[in-house]
Formats: structure tokens, sequence, C-alpha cells
């Protein structure tokens, strides 16, 4: 019985961890990337996802162009996952704000997606490049504290 129990016990707090960490995404329709295949990035080349070809890591769901990066994420996944959660890099590292990104302004850093806020005449890659080292250790820093 007290097996039972801390087993019990151990599957609620690994739920609710799970819960916690997709509520932090940035997803669209339950999908992160805007559905938008995380591998294509590193190949540089961003492609939209099919609903055919899915992965979910750590309760949060991915789409695929091909089954090849399907199964390269599967390999490496944590290498494959956006930077704060899919959120505006600039915004994060500036306010720590969760902001909306454009899927198609990116760049990778240190083997890591960071994604943009890029709308209405609003590049912020272009402000991120101009001070980049500060504002991915803020990033860093407020991205901690959300996800904590």
């Amino acid at each position: 019985m007290k097996r039972l129990i801390i087993i019990f016990l151990f599957v609620s707090v690994a739920a609710q961890a799970q819960n916690e960490r997709k509520a932090h995404y940035n997803l669209k329709k339950g999908v992160a990337l805007e559905g938008y295949d995380p591998v294509s990035y590193f190949d540089g080349n961003p492609q939209e996802g099919s609903d055919k070809i899915k992965v979910e890591y750590k309760s949060v769901t991915y789409l695929f162009a091909t089954a090849a990066n399907a199964a390269r994420f599967k390999q490496t996944p944590d290498k494959f996952e956006p930077a704060y959660g899919g959120w505006c890099a600039y915004a994060m590292g500036e306010s720590g704000e969760k902001v909306k990104i454009d899927p198609e302004t990116y760049k990778i850093l240190n083997g890591k997606l960071y994604l943009f806020y890029n709308f209405w005449g609003n590049n912020t890659l272009t402000d991120w490049n101009k001070n980049e080292a500060p504002l991915k250790s803020k990033g860093d820093q407020n991205w901690k504290k959300i996800v904590e």
C-alpha cells in the first residue's frame, strides 16, 4: 500500500511539473513555434511542420516538416527546443515579458534557437544584435524566475 501511495505521489508531482512547463511555453493551438519545425531552423531554412508528424516532449507538442527531422529531434530534444519557451528573446531580456514572435525571425546563438517579435516595422532582432550579451544574460535570469 505504501508503494502505491508513493507511486501515486510521484506521478502527481510529475504531471503537475509537466503542466506548469506547458503553461510557460508560447503555444498556439497547443503547438510550439507556431507550428514550425524546430530542427529546420538549424538547417537555416525554417519550415512549417505537418500536423501528421508531431512529437510531444515534456508536454510540449512540436510539428515537423519531415520524419527525418522528427527523428533528429527525438535524439536530442533539448538541443532543438527554443530558448525562453519560444517567447521573444529581446522582450525576455529587456523586461522579462512573454511577447509573441514572428516564427521566421530568429537567431541561432551558441547552438540555441532564439525567436523575436517582428511586426509593424519593429524587428526586435535588430535591437537584440546591438546589445546581445547583456540582453541574453538578463533574459536567462528572467526566464529562470518564470520557470522556477
